[in-house]
């Protein structure tokens, strides 16, 4: 089969389209899919790098979220059969025209979306969903800021918030992206600049009583100065590739939550490998995010898709922080 091939940790011009063998399928508790789209996302970069939380035996292939059909299981799988429209979280693999993943992080996409608006609710909903709901008990009486809301979990964050019933401030660095949050339904969209301020005037000098940062670097520092008493932070990532200090006594004065949030736990990106333990919890999770999606609640956007052989042109549109939504690889030629 075709797929994207990482021999060595390096640049992500050094991967290569190459030509090997079909996954196998020993587990029974796994499924083969046949790939459509595979997600891109900064992470990506960071693993071909050798510089993410994991990494992968090489050579490997990258990619950990896919969309396509399920073509085998192993026999233990009751839940799936071959046939059936599915969105894969992996470990990596995705990059290529088949892969098999545990079932535990496979779920099904409604007939009614099309693959590119299912691709991006596993991971990026996914952890804005739990991150909000699971972590910071998000209730319809807060005011939530979201950091980075032009983009992936950023984005998805405002769409939940704003079903849950929230008032919700996004911060994002263009006016594009800016408009496009409130189109999704956010109250207020402000730009980096003198965030602390922006939220205290638009929240009558309370501020925010949680703020999502999958962002860091400097802007976390604002976030904390317009973040209300008793706030919540939920801390994602690190998208600036800066990874903040936290001044413990602004957290100590003003009685704030630093919530870290790493989603991966809940799909076996750790060493304990816990996606078993989590999976009924994320089935459900999923779906209602699909529900919702299916409903129009929800607009996952993938925004541009690339060629297999176009994944450089993608990381350096999503380094660009022109993207709206997430980036995709096709890997099939046709679209269910």
């Amino acid at each position: 089969m075709k797929a994207l091939v990482c021999e060595q940790f390096g640049s992500v011009h050094d991967v290569s389209v190459q030509s090997i063998p079909e996954p196998a399928l020993a587990d029974p508790h796994a499924v083969t899919i046949a790939v459509e789209y595979a997600s891109v996302s900064h992470a990506t970069g960071l693993m071909i790098a050798g510089q993410y939380q994991r990494r992968p035996p090489l050579p490997f292939v990258p990619g950990t979220e896919a969309v396509g059909r399920v073509i085998a299981c192993g026999d233990a799988v009751t839940r799936l059969r071959p046939g059936d429209r599915v969105v894969a979280i992996a470990d990596w693999g995705c990059f290529a025209e088949r892969v098999t993943v545990p079932e535990y992080t496979v779920y099904r996409v409604p007939d009614a979306l099309r693959s590119t608006v299912a691709l991006p609710v596993p991971i990026s909903y996914g952890t804005a969903y739990c991150g909000l709901v699971w972590r910071c008990t998000l209730c319809p009486a807060d005011t939530v800021l979201v950091l980075g809301a032009g983009a992936g979990v950023g984005l998805a964050a405002v769409e939940i918030a704003r079903e849950l019933g929230a008032t919700v401030i996004a911060c994002a660095s263009t006016e594009a992206k800016r408009a496009d949050a409130l189109r999704r339904g956010a109250t207020h969209a402000v730009a980096p600049a003198d965030l602390a301020s922006a939220v205290k005037a638009l929240t009558g000098g309370r501020g925010a009583d949680v703020v999502v940062d999958p962002v860091g670097g400097e802007l976390f520092q604002q976030a904390l100065r317009a973040a209300a008493a008793n706030a919540r932070i939920l801390s994602i990532g690190f998208a600036s590739g800066t990874i903040p200090q936290a001044p413990v006594n602004l957290l100590l004065v003003k009685n704030l939550t630093l919530h870290g949030f790493f989603f991966g736990r809940y799909i076996g990106w750790t060493p304990a490998n816990e996606r078993a333990q989590h999976a009924a919890a994320l089935q459900d999770v999923m779906a209602t995010l699909f529900d919702w999606a299916a409903q129009g609640k929800l607009a996952p956007t993938v925004s541009a898709t690339y060629p297999i052989t176009g994944l450089g042109d993608a990381l350096a549109a999503l380094e660009s922080r022109q993207v709206v939504g997430k980036v995709a690889i096709k890997i099939k030629e046709t679209e269910t």
